[in-house]
């Protein structure tokens, strides 16, 4: 699979442009998906930690339409966003003029980056399974940081439940549902691919316990076998099993 097709898959339906059944582009949708994506990923808000980067320059990459764009901008970060889809980037500006927030957005593939500036953080979460050449990427991204600055980065897990269950042929729809690229990694894994990095640290988390018609509908109904399970031997799972490895490391 090449660059193209996932362009072209994420073109036609952008990351999470279904989170909300209002018009897309006005302040009651936007509000909405941020609503639903911090619901049911509510890691995201301490792993990026959004207000920690006040005044500082950020590089998201794989924007999709500006969710974690504008929780960055909200909280005073000198933000940019690039990602392959310019759908996504023209929803990504409108965002942000009906917002009033201020932020640059381009139209970029990871893997041919073309920025001038260093930055203080690059941010990329869940984007960069989907690339042909992840390690031309991060090569790229550590050449923009700053020395002593910080990549914040999600993967999807090898060693998780939706993968065991998706290995099974079992129905698993979310992100790499029809991906042309959705690559998963082991601890191991990750290490290699920032070997140039300091300072790794990786936590495994999210199980998605939903069930999916429901949620489509943007009801919240958990399979039965998550319902009934004692929260504390749930949270033990997403440590163990969880879909997402988020990574945060230093250059």
């Amino acid at each position: 699979m090449s660059i193209e097709d996932v362009r072209n898959f994420w073109e036609r339906r952008p990351c999470n442009i279904r989170h909300s059944d209002k018009v897309v582009g006005t302040i009651e949708y936007f509000k909405e998906v941020s609503l639903k994506k911090y619901f049911v990923e509510p890691h995201i808000l301490d792993f990026a930690d959004f207000k920690n980067w006040t005044g500082q320059n950020v590089l998201e990459i794989g924007c999709g339409i500006g969710t974690a764009a504008q929780s960055f901008a909200e909280n005073g970060a000198i933000y940019r966003g690039i990602d392959i889809s310019p759908t996504a980037i023209d929803i990504c500006m409108d965002r942000f003029k009906v917002l009033n927030l201020s932020g640059h957005f381009e139209v970029q593939n990871c893997e041919d980056l073309k920025v001038q500036q260093k930055y203080d953080l690059v941010y990329s979460f869940g984007v960069l399974h989907h690339t042909p050449d992840i390690t031309k990427a991060v090569a790229n991204i550590y050449s923009i940081l700053k020395p002593g600055a910080i990549f914040k980065l999600m993967l999807y897990a090898k060693n998780s439940w939706k993968n065991m269950c998706i290995e099974e042929g079992l129905d698993q729809p979310e992100a790499q549902s029809h991906c042309p690229i959705a690559n998963t990694y082991t601890h191991g894994d990750v290490y290699m691919l920032l070997k140039d990095f300091h300072e790794i640290d990786i936590v495994q988390t999210h199980v998605f316990p939903y069930k999916i018609e429901p949620y489509k509908r943007h009801e919240y109904v958990k399979h039965e076998y998550f319902e009934y399970m004692p929260p504390n031997v749930f949270s033990c799972l997403e440590k163990n099993l969880g879909w997402h490895l988020c990574i945060t490391c230093k250059k």
